[in-house]
């Protein structure tokens, strides 16, 4: 089978910044990255050369929800005055529980655009629809197989409307990670619960253990806000972290995401067993959570990831984002470094979701890539092609994207979805969904 040589400008690899360098692809895997003359080409090979733009891996979403953008720009007519509030008086009842699978359908299809465009090829996207299910997941990932993204999909479960519900939504997941993971499949499931005070210990344990029988992993918010670390204290009179630990559900395979409101021996915990973590630094400070310490836990060794959350489904916002509020918070401009930031939303996102073969642009590793315009009015160098990247360039400046050696876009135009019908049909489905 003819292979692909990309031919850039410059090569973002594991070892920094490469002048003209690129990158041969044979069928879905990177063969080889390299100096552009040192490539190897065959007859019959398909040759591009993009000599003025960055090759870099695609980005990594660790966290989102698709649903998200029904709330994109509405205005509330209650007010929210703080994290529980959010929760209870508008997301709960406005959005979530009326998450029906038209609404997963046409959701998951404008995040798709939204995604290619900014870059992301490989995302976690939860569910959080109780009366969406059984079959939601399904919906879902018909929409991601036709868009071409490598996905992890997963519901949300919990015992909020019911623990019949509760149970249903576990066996969502239990079914869909079944039928799903496989090796070589671009779309995969998890087993997901919410948090602490929509589920019983019980109910954790059983979705813990039902992940362990299942080989996958398991995912869980942890304290967005100071509410789940206060109901936490009052009811168990311990933090999260610690009811978690002693219920023996933290381990190697356990994905957290926010983790903003955590004490330092939590986090030492975090470690120990070995938990990785998603931080999604917009979408915490829309709910007024906080900032997460993601500077002392990388200095714990715990690999942390980057996700939109649904909300801003900018990646380049996000990297911002984690950039620049960790600096404000410890008053210190050399605070969360740019590559660090960088590396989180690549090979270091790619690892929190236990994916090593992703995030990264060398032999072995799944051809799942970006390339980056560079008509920066300042040049660019090895020193500051991360804050170039993340400070200043855009999802206007991603021109084509690659998921298992299938291009996605190129030149800017998306390739698998019709991106002004799926537009026109995500504003009627959202002007509906508001009238009611």
């Amino acid at each position: 089978m003819p292979a692909t040589i990309i031919k850039g400008g410059f090569l973002l690899g594991p070892d920094g910044l490469k002048k003209d360098w690129g990158v041969r692809i044979e069928e879905e895997t990177i063969t080889e990255a390299g100096p552009n003359q040192e490539l190897t080409v065959n007859e019959g090979d398909q040759v591009i050369k993009v000599p003025w733009r960055l090759i870099a891996p695609g980005f990594i979403n660790g966290h989102t929800h698709m649903y998200g953008v029904l709330s994109h720009g509405i205005t509330l007519e209650t007010e929210v005055t703080e994290f529980s509030s959010f929760l209870e008086d508008f997301w709960w009842p406005l959005v979530e529980n009326r998450i029906d699978h038209e609404l997963a359908e046409k959701t998951a299809r404008w995040a798709c655009v939204e995604m290619i465009r900014s870059g992301i090829t490989t995302f976690l996207d939860i569910l959080e629809g109780p009366n969406s299910i059984p079959g939601a997941l399904e919906v879902e990932a018909e929409v991601i197989r036709e868009s071409g993204l490598r996905a992890i999909l997963t519901f949300e479960a919990c015992q909020r409307i019911s623990r019949e519900n509760g149970e249903l939504g576990l066996k969502e997941n239990a079914d869909f990670v079944r039928k799903y993971n496989h090796p070589g499949d671009l779309i995969s499931g998890l087993i997901s619960v919410h948090t602490l005070f929509t589920a019983d210990r019980e109910y954790l344990v059983q979705a813990k253990n039902l992940a362990d029988e299942l080989g996958c992993d398991i995912h869980m918010h942890l304290s967005e806000s100071v509410f789940e670390p206060d109901w936490s204290l009052e009811r168990y009179g311990k933090r999260p972290v610690m009811v978690y630990d002693e219920l023996n559900y933290l381990g190697p395979n356990v994905l957290a995401s926010q983790g903003v409101q955590l004490e330092p021996d939590e986090i030492d915990i975090l470690a120990k067993r070995g938990v990785r973590l998603v931080h999604m630094p917009l979408s915490n400070c829309e709910v007024g959570g906080g900032i997460a310490p993601v500077p002392e836990l990388l200095s714990k060794g715990i690999p942390v990831g980057l996700g939109t959350d649904g909300y801003i489904n900018n990646f380049f916002e996000v990297m911002r984002g984690a950039f620049l509020l960790q600096k404000a918070k410890h008053l210190d401009p050399m605070a969360m470094p740019a590559a660090d930031v960088y590396a989180m939303g690549t090979t270091m996102g790619a690892r929190a979701l236990g994916r090593k073969d992703l995030g990264r642009l060398e032999p072995g590793s799944k051809a799942d890539l970006i390339t980056i315009s560079l008509d920066t009015p300042t040049p660019i160098n090895a020193r500051n092609i991360y804050e170039q990247l993340i400070l200043f360039r855009n999802p206007i400046d991603v021109v084509d994207l690659m998921v298992n050696g299938t291009f996605l876009m190129r030149n800017r135009e998306l390739l698998t979805i019709d991106e002004e019908k799926t537009r026109a049909e995500m504003r009627e489905a959202a002007e509906r969904f508001w009238r009611k």
